[in-house]
């Protein structure tokens, strides 16, 4: 709980460090304009589809990174740009689902293969059955 809270902490100071020190502004949008409910349990259940097949900020090399390998964190970086002032609230539920999910993921990989090192550098996965 504590590494959610500073990881949290960490992400919304450089935002606000951002905000103070460039002339770029943040969260000016009110999502309820541009999105409903639907959109909100489709994005925290499927990021990847939603992401591609919406209208939601696309492209850029580090956008595509998250599009691969952190599809939450990159949810919820789009939202703390474009809806924390007026929607603060859904960013910081954003914030939650993105940390709690991905490390969610990974502890069920984790649970799900037994990895044994064999000498070397090579690794050998072994599926468990639950």
């Amino acid at each position: 709980m504590i590494k959610i809270l500073i990881t949290f902490l960490a992400i919304t100071g450089a935002t606000a460090l951002l905000m103070n020190f460039t002339d770029i502004q943040f969260g000016i949008e009110n999502y309820w304009d541009n999105h409903g409910v639907w959109f909100l349990i489709f994005i925290t259940l499927f990021p990847r589809l939603t992401l591609l097949f919406s209208n939601v900020a696309f492209g850029g090399f580090f956008w595509w990174l998250g599009f691969f390998f952190a599809p939450r964190i990159l949810v919820a970086v789009l939202a703390t740009i474009a809806y924390w002032e007026q929607n603060s609230i859904l960013v910081v539920i954003s914030w939650l689902m993105a940390i709690g999910g991905e490390s969610g993921e990974k502890v069920v990989v984790r649970n799900r293969y037994d990895v044994v090192k064999k000498g070397g550098n090579v690794l050998e996965a072994e599926f468990r059955r639950l």
